[in-house]
């Protein structure tokens, strides 16, 4: 073996890459010259004829060839996949584009902000406080004293003896009023938890909004134009509406706004149970002992309170029959939205 034999293997071998068009090919040089039985192996057997003093040179000679070759193997099999894959996903600019699906708010989120912003229009500021409330917020400060039957209104989850989950959003106009002095006018929207049997018409778990104007002179005609105005904002001019007189703790007097039921036009149906009106809030004005809580006059100051369920209003509005599939998540329900 002579060292112008190793550069004739080597030159043979770029020669048949550079012409080799497809993998198949590339494979047959790899056995050729490559293998266990390939002709650059072979070489490798020849050492043991060669002189102790020209094996080194040989040997590290033979190296060379074995590495320059491989790597001449593998980019040219990385050169030929890479093609083959380039033609295999080879864009056909004849073909209709895809429609990008584009996703949505969730029903619920769509209602509050419609809610907030004919308030937010009507001159309310929007106000927040937490869902794991103290008894003293949730009930006592709101005219629940602990004997209270009204207590028996909130089916409670309760977290130890002086924590629950807020079964209404109205602990937040306490907190409220504590920090600030009237005049005062927000809304606070939230998730509140009761502890009710699942149906079609009540859920562990919702979402209210509940609003508080306090100042000098404020009177329950002003309570009832507020609300008929957001009424007549988010169902429409052609509303009709009553209000019938109710209990809440937290005000007095207390009464239910009622509005023409969506699905029967007031003709009566099951949904509205044949009567033709639909509940849409509770409201009334706030209760004196409540003023108490937070040392406001009651002399001085007079103020109405309002509180309705985010997902009632939506089903009135949209004809939901189910409240429980606001929260299933099903695609075909809020693509519909």
């Amino acid at each position: 073996m002579q060292q112008s034999d190793v550069e004739r293997i080597r030159n043979d071998f770029e020669q048949a890459i550079n012409e080799a068009s497809s993998l198949s090919e590339l494979e047959l040089l790899r056995i050729k010259y490559l293998s266990r039985n390939g002709i650059i192996t072979k070489l490798f057997d020849e050492l043991k004829t060669i002189s102790s003093e020209e094996k080194p040179a040989f040997g590290k000679l033979l190296n060379t060839l074995r590495s320059e070759t491989t790597e001449l193997f593998n980019t040219k099999k990385s050169v030929l996949e890479t093609g083959k894959t380039s033609e295999n996903h080879e864009l056909d600019l004849t073909l209709p584009g895809k429609t990008v699906k584009l996703g949505s708010k969730h029903i619920l989120s769509q209602t509050l902000f419609e809610i907030k912003s004919i308030f937010k229009g009507l001159g309310f500021s929007v106000y927040d406080g937490p869902e794991l409330e103290s008894d003293y917020y949730n009930f006592e400060a709101l005219n629940f004293p602990p004997d209270h039957p009204a207590r028996d209104m909130q089916d409670t989850f309760f977290v130890g003896e002086q924590f629950v989950l807020r079964t209404h959003t109205t602990p937040v106009q306490i907190r409220i009023m504590e920090k600030e002095q009237p005049p005062i006018r927000a809304i606070m929207p939230g998730r509140v938890y009761r502890n009710e049997a699942i149906s079609s018409r009540s859920y562990c778990m919702f979402h209210q909004v509940d609003g508080i104007y306090v100042d000098t002179d404020v009177s329950f005609a002003e309570l009832k134009g507020t609300l008929v105005s957001f009424a007549k904002q988010f169902y429409g001019d052609g509303l009709k509406y009553r209000f019938r007189p109710s209990f809440f703790p937290f005000t007095e007097p207390s009464a239910e706004m009622d509005i023409t039921c969506y699905i029967c036009m007031g003709k009566g149906c099951r949904v509205c149970k044949h009567s033709g009106w639909l509940e849409i809030l509770g409201c009334g004005m706030v209760d004196p002992n409540v003023f108490k809580y937070v040392n406001y006059d009651s002399e001085k100051y007079t103020g109405y309170a309002f509180g309705m369920g985010i997902e009632r209003i939506a089903m009135l509005k949209y004809g939901i029959d189910d409240i429980r599939i606001f929260f299933e998540n099903d695609l075909r329900f809020l693509k519909q939205f």
